[in-house]
């Protein structure tokens, strides 16, 4: 019968389900041990207390052994360090050991050791009694009590922040319990001296607190909080238990145990019952005083779970629930639910009897709500045969539907499927379906790689088509990252191993696989694993830390990635103990030299000259000579550095870069001559530019040296003075330079000029002047369009006429009309 294990209490019932027979039966004895487990079906660990085993003092060190919650060993260790307070889980199922000087020793679940804090000073100064480890809105947290009665506390092991909390006032010995309460994002510490509560807080304030407790109850000496933080438990010396909200506010019954004696432990069975554990005693008592009793045949530790409590002994793992009120409609005796007549129906039809037919046509208006029921209460059975009871319900149900969407009855077989696989016992996660819900899929994955069931995990992903990127390529590069780890194995077969899985799993960085290698010291499988490596941005950084140079010199040119190259040269100039050594290094290197030198020209001209001079290029050092002079200030210093790119230049022969330069050294001395005489700047001036400035500046003698000094050619000489008596606006000696000799650039120049800077009746005065062969364009240059095509027609030139026609749309309409009549006179004149 599906009732059978089910106990009233009130209007609800409680069943106590079997999820394994431990296989550490026989061999361990948990009255003997101290007892840490994980929830959400975590794992199990055991220190044994010599205290309960021997009655004289040994200082042997404790051995602590991790079980999966199906009993089977996963890992053992000899404690070697200091004495343990408190063993506890973190929410990442990281072990958590608390020693009496308050540092905390964090472990893996395969004991292997990550990292340690301490809970301050103070509690290695003074020692601490006591230490609470919570689930707290970061995270995990841990509060201590040192033996000056100060509560410490942090609220996430992951990165531990210490807070001072208030302190209780009047308390002068041990608090006789106290207990985390975890509300608004804030932790708290709820503490009873006596038959008093406190409540204190990280801001240094304390509030007492009234449990409406009969006066007869005595001190409080075991308190309990929901799984959800919002009830409290509280059980005082005379055997009286107080259930109420945390805050306590609201009371909701007062229970009288009839025992004095101290329960071992205190718990809530999910949010909605309280659970004393008196040795083999369990004491179930809901909020309006109902009671359930259970006798176990040996000592036992319970864990607190968000929808019930798991019972582990000596021999059996048990999980004690309230029965979901969908399994309860759908099995309770008497039942006239939707579900539980579908239920009957599918039992029926497995019968071949008509009467299934009658129960499903009682329902024929809720068959949906008969399915959905049907599914929900598989969701939360254990057992695979009273699953496919329920799912087989179910699906003879949808039979009926013609609308029925499947997606639920489909994601709840997938859940089951996957539930029934993880609580198998070689894997023993003993979750629920609405521990799975809360935990999240993606969770369970991770729990499932952390216990190195990389295969199992690589399945399910694939069974629920999780993509490859959050599923079968992350846990297999988690694979190969412990692969790595067996020093055991040969190298070279290990990195054969490691590629020939995952090469063709997208995303997959080999880069992160060797690096886990290169941490465990080993350095030639990282190098084999590098070269699988495609991304060359991954390749080079790991390739430079292991002191592979040349290879990651080599990747990073053959990726073409320049800004990588600079990395590696860059990483090499500074590990190198000369610049000569590492140019030598990179010489053979055409594409990594030619980058270098191009990034020394922006940084280091100097480094660069040295450079050429080493390889004796001499026309490239003499080119970096007069690219650094002009970063100098001092005219000298810029001239004696061009005379040493001269030198250069005369030993690579190069004429015109000998001529050139010193020109350029004679030029800029004169210009600092012409400095001190004027008082202005010629700095940086070329040649053109200072002989403007000296025209512009009626300084006839120096232009004439300057022109006989360095032969500048009348042509050029002409057109430089032209341009700039017109820019000077100087139009009268511009005139009289005109008419000094025949100008080599003819008269239409000076038009020209004339135009450039806006000038036209100074342009009209030289047209009397132009050249007959640049008459008409010299005359529509200056507008004079009627009279330019006079000229066209005079001079009997077509080509000049059209010319005249394509400037028209810069006349007047009328001018232009009359000039295109006259077209006919140019063939007449013919």
């Amino acid at each position: 019968m599906a009732t059978a294990d089910w106990n009233p209490l009130g209007d609800v019932y409680y069943r106590k389900c079997d999820l394994y027979a431990m296989e550490w039966s026989g061999l361990v004895d948990l009255a003997k041990h101290t007892v840490a487990v994980s929830t959400y079906g975590g794992p199990i660990a055991l220190m044994k207390d010599e205290s309960k085993t021997s009655r004289v003092v040994t200082n042997v060190k404790p051995v602590v052994s991790v079980y999966n919650a199906a009993g089977r060993l996963q890992s053992q260790m000899r404690w070697n360090s200091g004495n343990v307070i408190t063993m506890g889980w973190s929410s990442t199922e990281e072990l958590l050991c608390i020693q009496e000087d308050g540092v905390v020793l964090v472990y893996d679940m395969f004991l292997s050791f990550k990292r340690t804090f301490s809970m301050g000073q103070e509690a290695k100064d003074v020692k601490i009694i006591d230490a609470k480890v919570f689930p707290s809105f970061q995270g995990t947290g841990i509060a201590v009590i040192t033996t000056s009665l100060r509560i410490f506390l942090v609220s996430n092991v992951d990165s531990p922040r210490i807070v001072r909390l208030a302190e209780v006032p009047g308390m002068n010995e041990a608090p006789s319990c106290w207990s985390i309460v975890v509300t608004d994002r804030q932790a708290r510490a709820l503490v009873a001296s006596g038959s008093d509560l406190f409540l204190v807080d990280q801001g240094g304030q304390y509030q007492q607190m009234q449990a409406d407790l009969s006066e007869s109850a005595g001190p409080i000496t075991e308190m309990a909080v929901s799984f959800n933080s919002k009830f409290l438990a509280l059980c005082t010396q005379q055997g009286v238990l107080w259930i109420g909200s945390s805050d306590l506010q609201k009371k909701y019954c007062e229970f009288n145990t009839k025992s004095t004696v101290r329960p071992q432990q205190l718990l809530w069975c999910g949010n909605g019952a309280v659970v004393g554990l008196w040795d083999t005693l369990i004491l179930v008592v809901g909020p309006d005083k109902d009671w359930i009793r259970y006798k176990m045949d040996c000592s036992v530790h319970l864990v607190q779970e968000e929808d019930g409590l798991r019972i582990i002994g000596n021999d059996t793992h048990d999980f004690l629930q309230k029965v979901p009120a969908v399994t309860e409609q759908i099995f309770k005796i008497g039942s006239m639910e939707p579900g539980a007549m579908l239920f009957e129906a599918s039992k029926e039809f497995q019968k071949r009897n008509q009467k299934a037919d009658e129960y499903v046509r009682m329902i024929k208006d809720k068959l949906d709500i008969a399915v959905n029921q049907c599914i929900q209460a598989a969701g939360n059975e254990i057992e695979p045969a009273k699953q496919r009871m329920l799912l087989r319900a179910a699906s003879f149900g949808k039979c009926f539907l013609t609308d029925y969407r499947p997606e639920p009855f489909v994601n709840m077989c997938q859940m089951l499927r996957v539930l029934n696989q993880v609580r198998h016992h070689s894997v023993g996660i003993p979750l629920t379906y609405t521990q799975l819900e809360h935990l999240s899929m993606p969770v369970l994955i991770d729990r499932l790689v952390l216990r190195k069931l990389f295969g199992l995990a690589v399945r399910i992903c694939q069974y629920l088509k999780v993509p490859d990127a959050e599923g079968r390529s992350r846990i297999l590069a988690h694979w190969a990252c412990f692969k790595v780890q067996q020093k055991n194995e040969d190298e070279e077969k290990l990195a054969r191993a490691i590629s020939q899985k995952l090469l063709d799993v997208p995303g997959v960085s080999f880069s992160e696989i060797a690096s886990q290698a290169l941490e465990y010291g080993r350095k030639q499988l990282a190098v084999k694993l590098l070269d699988y490596e495609a991304r060359a941005s991954e390749q080079v950084p790991l390739l430079l830390k292991m002191g592979q140079d040349q290879a990651a010199l080599t990747k990073a040119i053959d990726s073409g990635d320049t800004d990588l190259v600079y990395t590696v040269l860059l990483h090499l100039r500074d590990k190198q103990s000369s610049s000569g050594d590492f140019f030598m290094m990179i010489r053979t290197m055409p594409i990594a030299c030619s980058l270098y030198i191009q990034y020394c020209k922006q940084q280091n001209l100097k480094l660069v000259e040295d450079l050429y001079y080493q390889e004796d290029n001499s026309l490239e050092e003499g080119n970096c000579k007069i690219l650094r002079s002009y970063t100098l200030e001092h005219i000298e210093e810029r001239a004696r550095l061009l005379e040493d790119a001269t030198n250069c230049f005369h030993r690579c022969k190069n004429d015109f870069a000998v001529k050139q330069t010193e020109e350029q050294v004679k030029l800029m001395r004169i210009q600092r001559r012409l400095e001190d005489d004027s008082g202005r700047s010629y700095a940086d001036l070329s040649l053109q530019a200072t002989l403007h400035q000296l025209i512009l500046e009626r300084n006839s003698a120096w232009v004439e040296r300057l022109r006989k000094d360095f032969k500048v050619p009348d042509k050029r000489f002409w057109i430089l003075k032209i341009n700039a008596l017109a820019y000077g606006e100087d139009w009268v000696e511009l005139e009289r330079f005109s008419r000094s000799k025949k100008p080599p650039v003819g008269i239409e120049a000076f038009v020209n000029v004339c135009m450039k800077y806006g000038n036209r009746l100074e342009a009209m005065k030289y047209l009397s002047r132009v050249a007959p062969d640049q008459k008409v364009r010299c005359l529509v240059k200056v507008g004079m369009f009627k009279e330019a095509a006079d000229a066209a027609i005079e001079a009997k030139n077509e080509d000049d006429f059209g010319y005249v026609l394509s400037r028209l749309g810069h006349a007047d309409r009328q001018v232009a009309d009359q000039i295109r009549a006259m077209r006919g006179q140019l063939g007449a004149k013919r």
